[in-house]
């Protein structure tokens, strides 16, 4: 993008509730069942039928709301958006408007490239999902899964702080963290429950004035989230450069092509006749329910990425990886505690072998294998020098197949280091003797081929010998 340009970003992110029912009626919110089979008539605006809010989706978006910062409204109040697409059976949406249960807040960002940056949060409210219109399989139709019609949301809008890509995304991604920590939200991309829409405007730069602004719908990963906004950014400033104007429109992004396409054009709030609805009442939320949230709330990311620094004196990287997610951070800690006392040790196999493995083999950490506790068994052979740090990824391996502890498996496969003295001066004293020019050379200034000795102990000692003793005796005995 050329310097001359600045780009304005704002983004609106829809945050699926991990409620077990809807947000105005009973029926499940389950993922992945048949179509049509959990739309009940509330969802389905029957005559006769009146929504009930769900107590539970009201606790989570105060959870939120209170996790940034944010003012937890004392009252609310739900209203009518009015449209009409075929995936939306009652004809309008259940959302808030004027008046909604979260407002304000804010989120620090820390993006790839740039520094760190505080961005702010306009308003969270909570609305009704609509259906889904299926499109694949259907020669000259459209198909209509009403399953997720009135699955509760939480709509998380910013205020236009993001000057980049690569802000959004990091904002995107906070976000994604935080409400994966409050377990309100599985964050699930793929089955659609952590989605956002972006606002994407340019002008040139020195301009106070906003410029005409798009909105990207639906964007479901962090890569597209970041293409399809260079791709807008680069194509409203062809577009300005041209001599044409921006068109306030809805666009979506073909992944595929890599490209921006017009949808329709953006409607205005007043398009949408919101109204207050008159089947529910203002939403009223006492102190003592805030402060009762507020009781409940875990320890934040952020917070604990600064304990585990100075906790565990970890670097600020591992600290942020460890921390990223809410489980991945709890099984460091088991780790930890039940391990040696070695923080770093075990914060390099956290984030190495073991989450190596899991990537591999597809797993969510629940599903692991090799427990906290297992892999701490480990880490205490490699610390009391029970084994090598090469014989310990032949363990773990073993660990993983579902061989055994760490103990048995040493025990059975012989991996025990050999950290006798007198065995490893042994060895060393027949390599030295085998190797009478290479000795010469080494004490002549060839230092290089220390190594070389190193690795015929090595060899000797079936890549049993402890490498820390077996460098220090033969540093003796070369040099004697």
């Amino acid at each position: 993008m050329s310097q001359d340009w600045e780009v304005v970003i704002g983004l609106e992110i829809h945050a699926q509730l991990a409620t077990r029912s809807k947000i105005f009626s009973a029926a499940s919110t389950s993922y992945g069942s048949e179509p049509n089979t959990q739309a009940c008539a509330v969802d389905l605006g029957m005559p006769g039928v009146l929504p009930v809010l769900n107590r539970e989706a009201v606790r989570m978006a105060a959870m939120f709301g209170l996790a940034v910062g944010a003012t937890v409204s004392p009252r609310s109040v739900f209203a009518r958006k009015n449209y009409f697409y075929p995936d939306l059976p009652k004809g309008y949406q259940i959302s808030q408007f004027e008046l909604p249960v979260v407002a304000g807040g804010e989120l620090l960002i820390e993006p790839e490239e740039g520094e760190p940056k505080v961005i702010g949060i306009t308003r969270a409210h909570l609305e009704e999902d609509a259906g889904k219109s299926l499109h694949e399989n259907y020669d000259k139709m459209t198909g209509i899964d009403l399953n997720r019609a009135g699955t509760p949301l939480l709509e998380i809008v910013s205020e236009p702080d993001m000057r980049s890509a690569k802000e959004a995304v990091a904002y995107m991604k906070k976000i994604h963290s935080l409400v994966r920590y409050l377990e309100i939200c599985d964050g699930n991309m793929q089955e659609g429950s952590f989605r956002c829409d972006a606002n994407v405007s340019v002008r040139p730069r020195g301009q106070k004035e906003f410029g005409t602004r798009t909105e990207l719908k639906n964007l479901n990963s962090f890569r597209f989230v970041e293409r399809a906004i260079n791709f807008e950014i680069e194509r409203q400033i062809d577009v300005i450069q041209g001599g044409g104007k921006v068109v306030q429109e809805t666009r979506l992004y073909d992944p595929d092509k890599g490209e921006t396409r017009s949808l329709r054009t953006k409607e205005e709030a007043n398009d949408y006749r919101y109204f207050p609805d008159p089947d529910l009442l203002p939403l009223v939320i006492e102190p003592a329910f805030v402060e009762e949230v507020r009781a409940s709330l875990p320890e934040l990311p952020d917070a604990k990425r600064r304990r585990f620094v100075e906790q565990y004196g970890l670097p600020e990287y591992d600290a942020g990886v460890l921390t990223a997610g809410r489980d991945l951070a709890d099984f460091y800690e088991a780790v930890v505690a039940a391990g040696p006392d070695d923080a770093k040790l075990a914060a390099n196999w956290v984030m190495g072998e073991f989450s190596g493995a899991l990537n591999k083999a597809g797993l969510a950490l629940e599903d692991s294998p090799v427990s906290a506790a297992a892999l701490a068994g480990l880490l205490s052979r490699i610390a009391d020098n029970t084994i090598s740090g090469r014989g310990a990824k032949d363990v773990f391996e073993a660990m993983w197949a579902g061989e055994g502890d760490a103990d048995s498996i040493i025990e059975a496969k012989g991996l025990k280091q050999i950290s006798d003295s007198g065995a490893l001066e042994a060895m060393i004293d027949e390599v030295i003797a085998a190797n009478p020019q290479q000795v010469e050379q080494y004490r002549a200034g060839k230092d290089k081929l220390f190594g070389f000795f190193v690795g015929q102990v090595m060899k000797a000692s079936k890549g049993k010998a402890n490498p820390q003793q077996v460098n220090e005796l033969l540093k003796q005995k070369l040099d004697a």
